[in-house]
């Protein structure tokens, strides 16, 4: 049979033409030039120039030479992150194969397996080699108590905990060594390795102080539907501070005057509340330091307010309550309120503004040296996004802000003190890491495995980090970037770049910061650029905030976190946040990561056998272990 005349096809010479443009372009000295004279640790020379050669080609329009590329039955390159230059070359060697051209002599050193082995290997310098069948691994933040907990940290390590995490905005030092002499007992307990991993507060933009208000205790019986009194509320008069009395007692109020001895069951404390309200509470049992007494109608208790011991009908003696912890107070704001944003940190009074006469309402700011950088009509958020406002007014001690939105069905929210500030819009005078840092650095170059830096934002923060790490003779310590403002997103790439000094260094995604930093609407394509950029240079990725939240802090998780959760599979590492239920969601989680692993790794969909793919009365079935 006569072979057929090649058709040479115009469509496939201008693919081919593009795709060769770029690889000249991807292997240029331009292209490649920030490498030049940089200090890179040996394990991540490969993976630098990848970065490069992806950031080459995803600074061009590709959508519509990956349609026609598709429509050819080639490669989309849609997953070249690994090896970027070679998922290139096998394009072009393919479009040359269907033209029957000579193929071009093509070179490069990384292939597709090479960058995942790459990426495997700087994982597991980072967290330690994988133990069982889940490939990626759980980072769980370490809650106060787990300082003073025998068994929680022992448990959390036995559930599949592969990194504790100390977040070092809280406690201190003593705290933080309890916690991680703990994880090292635990790991001996229960032969498993945990890595310690610290987290630098980074610069706190926060909101200031706010006054509080005197302290007041209301307490009140259990009452049915129809409001009848179901069982008396019971509390506890104290003369000496009780930590726990008994779930069934509501409140403890601490006693000026007379003593336990002076009370039999039976007697009556007459008083008017803070309100002025008639109350009266029976003594049902008296202790050595403490009486029990029943209240049938609600009252409230404030420091100072008198009680009057009485006894078969005549009054024995008086007596007065004590002090009373203040109250926290919060700042009500709603839609076009307006909120003076100072540097002065004296708390502030929350009912001392009035909208309507002109009076904003005003709290401080614990950074003040970032408001003269921010200018009129740039936007600012409150506490995760909660509440929103813009710049109506910019100056160098203050700024004059409106509020845009609030979270909440009744278009009031509460804004409270030491809640984070977030201006997206402005580009701050502030660097890590701090001095406060560097305290907590010294820490953990004696104790911890790893270090978080939170608002890495410029290459230059990360070689001072390096700088100070190489001072305390720390090259055993890993290095962990937070990735959560806009302007860390976009300077990621210098970042990684300078990471890459190290052997052992990662990226975490802190999701909730970049929610408000750079919108929600956008936050699922730029954690998915982050993602496709920390692949591209092989650097292993932590998924965090707000992984089953839910679940950890009400035993119950959302059908859209579960979903979230199982995202994490294309990460290197999950983070989870404390709460009551966090063994629960530890759990959880290792399940949905241990059945996705069969489903997907990074960008690409796996086939595994699918039990319902087998038609009804077939012979043939998958595995029954394959759940």
């Amino acid at each position: 049979m006569p072979t057929q005349p090649v058709t040479r096809s115009p469509e496939r010479d201008r693919l081919l033409e593009k795709l060769e443009a770029l690889r000249a372009e991807m292997t240029s000295t331009a292209c490649l030039a920030p490498l030049h004279d940089r200090p890179l640790d040996p394990s991540y020379r490969q993976s630098a120039e990848n970065l490069l050669h992806y950031l080459c080609l995803r600074r061009h329009d590709l959508r519509d030479l990956q349609m026609h590329l598709a429509q050819l039955g080639l490669s989309s390159l849609g997953r070249c992150e690994p090896a970027t230059l070679a998922a290139v070359d096998s394009v072009i060697a393919a479009l040359r194969g269907l033209n029957h051209d000579a193929p071009a002599a093509l070179t490069h050193g990384l292939t597709l397996s090479d960058g995942e082995r790459l990426l495997d290997a700087h994982a597991e310098a980072l967290f330690g080699p994988i133990t069982d069948e889940r490939p990626v691994r759980i980072m769980v933040t370490l809650p106060s108590e787990s300082a003073r907990d025998e068994r929680l940290i022992e448990d959390l390590v036995k559930g599949g905990m592969d990194c504790a995490r100390i977040n070092c905005a809280h406690d201190g030092p003593p705290t933080w060594q309890a916690m991680i002499e703990r994880v090292r007992a635990a790991e001996k307990s229960v032969g498993r390795s945990c890595r310690i991993t610290l987290d630098l507060a980074g610069p706190k933009l926060r909101t200031g102080p706010i006054a509080t208000a005197p302290g007041v205790v209301k307490v009140r019986p259990v009452r049915d539907a129809f409001g009848h009194v179901q069982r008396p509320a019971r509390i506890c008069l104290a003369w000496q501070a009780h930590d726990a009395i008994g779930p069934e007692v509501q409140a403890s109020l601490p006693i000026v005057g007379g003593e336990p001895a002076d009370f039999s069951p039976g007697d009556v404390l007459k008083l008017r509340d803070a309100r002025g309200a008639k109350r009266r509470l029976t003594v049902v049992a008296v202790e050595d330091s403490f009486v029990l007494a029943e209240l049938h109608k609600t009252a409230y208790f404030t420091e100072g307010l008198r009680l009057k011991h009485r006894r078969a009908g005549k009054t024995r003696r008086h007596l007065t309550i004590g002090e009373l912890p203040p109250r926290e107070q919060k700042l009500v704001l709603a839609v076009g309120d307006r909120l003076l944003l100072t540097g002065d940190k004296t708390p502030v009074d929350p009912t001392g503004f009035d909208t309507q006469q002109g009076k904003p309402a005003r709290i401080g700011c614990t950074l003040p040296q970032v408001l003269p950088a921010i200018r009129t009509g740039d936007s600012v958020w409150f506490d995760d996004g909660k509440i929103g406002a813009r710049v109506d007014k910019a100056g160098e001690e203050q700024l004059l802000l409106r509020v845009t939105h609030v979270a909440h069905a009744s278009g009031r929210a509460k804004l409270a003190s030491d809640k984070g500030i977030n201006f997206p819009d402005s580009p701050l005078p502030l660097s890590a890491p701090t001095a406060e840092d560097l305290d907590a650095l010294a820490f953990a170059a004696r104790h911890a495995d790893i270090v978080e830096m939170s608002f890495a934002n410029r290459a230059q923060d990360v070689e001072s980090l390096l700088d100070h790490l190489e001072r305390l003779d720390a090259a055993h310590l890993s290095v962990v970037l937070k990735i959560e403002t806009r302007t860390g997103f976009e300077n990621l790439p210098a970042m990684l770049l300078a990471g890459m000094h190290r052997p052992r260094f990662g990226v975490m995604i802190a999701r909730g910061d970049l929610a408000v930093e750079s919108g929600f609407e956008r936050l699922a394509e730029v954690q998915e650029e982050m993602l496709c950029l920390c692949q591209a240079a092989h650097v292993p990725v932590i998924w965090a905030t707000q992984v089953l939240e839910s679940l950890a802090k009400s035993g119950a998780p959302s059908r859209s976190e579960i979903t979230d959760a199982a995202m994490g599979v294309r990460a290197e590492c999950v983070m989870l946040n404390k709460g009551p239920y966090i063994l629960k969601a530890l759990s959880s989680l290792d399940d949905v990561l241990r059945r996705m692993q069969g489903h997907r790794s990074k960008k690409r969909d796996l086939f595994r056998p699918l039990r319902v793919a087998t038609l009804a009365g077939s012979n043939e079935a998958p595995d029954s272990r394959e759940r």
